[in-house]
């Protein structure tokens, strides 16, 4: 006990150059954490933002940008599909089910995504967990509307509340379908996923909105020329990669099958760049915090020479002088690992419901995972390592 006390009222004798090296190597510690954790969770959350969807058909292009605006929402599509082809789609016989998506209309900067009952009866996220509503039920006819868990929280809606949808994605838009108004039917349940930042309505009622003086009951019977995408459910997995080859061989319509996992895959490998290069940011930024800590170390010797004779008149030995540098150096590390900690779960706090309105992913609260601990135990092992040489310099000096 009396050695740690010696090695707190040193540093606290340094308090100037102590605080700032500890405040540069928190920063540092916050730093690797954040992107250790948030890489994972990300990771984690994409991989689960859709299954049990065996295939996703488009139109032909891009297999990341058909996955980005099918599943995330993100972009649009370069053209549309015919709803002939959806309907042939849907009538194969080894198509179990078919989830059609329309999309290019918003409300107040979400998403309105058109499709039927197929979508909230198979759907799955995660591991494979069913949408469920916190109120209400599926839509019914062309004028009511399911809302996401993030659309319902941000704009403070409730079911039986009336809304109007916009034409275009943006927040602000100048075409309001004003003349053709949807209920709030349902609201889920929060997913965690981008289905929460999500407005669902019918195809019916999403084509009724582009025809001006439609009547209730001839928006029921109205069915649109394209839709943007489909998710589509197999009898068997076996013929997944026998209906991908013929859906992309298809014609007179260029179509094309992608396989969630696979697409997922390469999403993520399009991003191990960036990922990298934040992990190569993050690890620099922290060496130069230990390597300062190394340097403010030899710089105060001279300084101490004074107190290393002391110890040494009182009987220390030039094992205990190098333990001490050690020890200082451990309180400096622990000390900053704790301030990082404290401070990453309090912004991570806050910052969920942005992260999760920003990138339709949530993200754990709980960021002591084992990849974590271990990079904090990395972390400990590295300040002592850099402080080893200070800790000979101060035990030669002791001998003199």
């Amino acid at each position: 006990m009396m050695f740690w006390r010696v090695a707190f009222f040193s540093l606290l004798h340094r308090k100037g150059s102590a605080i700032l090296t500890l405040l540069a190597v928190a920063i540092s510690v916050f730093s690797v954490t954040a992107v250790e954790h948030l890489r994972h969770q990300a990771k984690a959350g994409f991989s689960q933002t859709v299954s049990g969807v065996d295939l996703i058909v488009g139109a032909r292009g891009g297999e990341i940008n058909l996955l980005l605006y099918s599943v995330f929402y993100i972009g649009n599509a370069s053209r549309n599909i015919s709803y002939q082809s959806f309907e042939n789609l849907r009538d194969t016989r080894d198509v179990k089910w078919v989830i059609p998506l329309s999309m290019g209309d918003s409300h107040r900067g979400f998403r309105v995504v058109g499709t039927d009952q197929n979508f909230f009866e198979h759907f799955r996220y995660g591991q494979k967990q069913p949408l469920i509503f916190q109120s209400g039920e599926a839509f019914n006819n062309a004028r009511s509307v399911v809302i996401g868990a993030a659309v319902a929280k941000q704009l403070n809606y409730k079911t039986g509340d009336n809304i109007t949808i916009a034409h275009g994605l943006g927040r602000q838009s100048f075409q309001q379908h004003d003349q053709y108004p949807f209920k709030v039917v349902g609201i889920l349940e929060t997913t965690g996923t981008p289905v929460d930042q999500a407005l669902y309505v019918s195809l019916a009622g999403l084509e009724a909105v582009h025809k001006p003086g439609v009547t209730p009951a001839q928006a029921e019977l109205l069915k649109p020329e394209s839709i943007t995408a489909a998710m589509v459910g197999l009898k068997s997995r076996l013929k997944t990669f026998h209906l991908q080859r013929n859906i992309n061989q298809s014609q007179p319509e260029p179509l094309m099958a992608i396989l969630p996992g696979v697409s997922l895959s390469q999403l993520w490998e399009s991003m191990n760049m960036m990922e990298n290069t934040l992990r190569v940011i993050s690890w620099l930024i922290l060496s130069a915090a230990l390597m300062g800590l190394s340097a403010t170390l030899l710089a105060s010797m001279r300084e101490r020479q004074k107190e290393l004779a002391v110890l040494r008149t009182l009987g220390a030995r030039p094992w205990f002088i190098f333990a001490l540098i050690q020890a200082e150096t451990l309180l400096v590390t622990l000390t900053a690992i704790v301030i990082a900690l404290v401070s990453f779960g309090l912004i991570l706090s806050d910052a969920q419901d942005l992260i999760s309105s920003r990138f339709g992913i949530s993200i754990d609260p709980n960021f002591l995972t084992p990849e974590v601990i271990k990079t904090l135990a990395i972390i400990v092992i590295a300040s002592q390592l850099v402080s080893f040489y200070p800790g000979y310099k101060a035990y030669r000096l002791s001998l003199n």
